[in-house]
């Protein structure tokens, strides 16, 4: 393959750009906002999850609340029955005074003991309710510190993607300048070469492999026209000449 010297130089230009783009590529993808958000996240879930469950639990010992309320106040209500018998003088028989006096006595019994049941599931409540309210202070807490982290990630992806953007235009301009047949050889000896498909020939090393070639290839390349698209013998990829050559 021939081509002007000068369009070998350009091929260098278009190297130059397509590795910048990879770096600016890599740096996109390697910020640091985006393990801090990941790990933030994880913390996130987790503690929402805490919080679910804290917030189930008052829900649940609410209703176990009300439900021992309701049974204190049954009992209450049948004892303030049978004291309002025992008061009105209604009942007589000394067998049934005796009997209504031993339940006022059992229901005044069943109501401390429900009422120390009402007692333990407050108690219970109170500690799901404060458990409740620190995790969403540090549920808030942690969304803040990814709303933040997320804020400089995409203000960093905004600078990154505006070098991009530009770096991409430049390289299509000079990309369009470069011979068809020698862009297609160069774009595929770099999907091949990691991203390297020109390299320049300095100080007779390929700066594609940094090896230095035999001198058989150096004399080779020496006796080679200018407007030859010569290769690395050891790695196969474009090598331009320039004055530094040391040819």
């Amino acid at each position: 393959m021939n081509a002007a010297p000068a369009d070998q130089i350009r091929l260098l230009d278009v190297q130059d750009l397509d590795v910048r783009l990879q770096q600016l590529a890599h740096k996109r993808r390697s910020l640091p906002e985006h393990a801090e958000i990941e790990s933030l996240t994880k913390d996130l879930t987790q503690l929402r999850d805490l919080l679910v469950a804290a917030q189930t639990e008052e829900s649940d010992t609410a209703r176990e609340q009300t439900k021992a309320e309701q049974d204190v106040d049954q009992v209450r209500q049948r004892a303030a029955r049978d004291q309002q018998r025992l008061d009105s003088g209604a009942v007589t028989s000394s067998k049934d005074l005796e009997n209504l006096q031993r339940e006022i006595v059992s229901l005044a019994k069943r109501q401390g003991d429900l009422e120390d049941v009402v007692l333990e599931i407050m108690e219970r409540r109170e500690a799901a309710q404060e458990r409740a309210a620190e995790l969403t202070e540090r549920v808030g807490s942690v969304q803040g510190r990814i709303d933040d982290a997320t804020a400089r990630r995409d203000a960093a992806f905004e600078k990154l993607d505006g070098e991009i953007a530009s770096a991409t235009k430049e390289r299509e301009v000079i990309a369009a300048t470069v011979p068809a047949d020698l862009l297609k050889l160069y774009d595929k000896l770099r999907a091949q070469q990691g991203g390297v498909g020109a390299a320049k020939l300095y100080q007779r090393t390929c700066q594609g492999c940094r090896q230095e070639l035999a001198i058989t290839d150096i004399n080779d390349i020496r006796k080679a026209a200018p407007d030859t698209v010569v290769r690395c013998e050891n790695c196969r990829r474009i090598l331009v000449r320039t004055s530094e050559s040391g040819l």
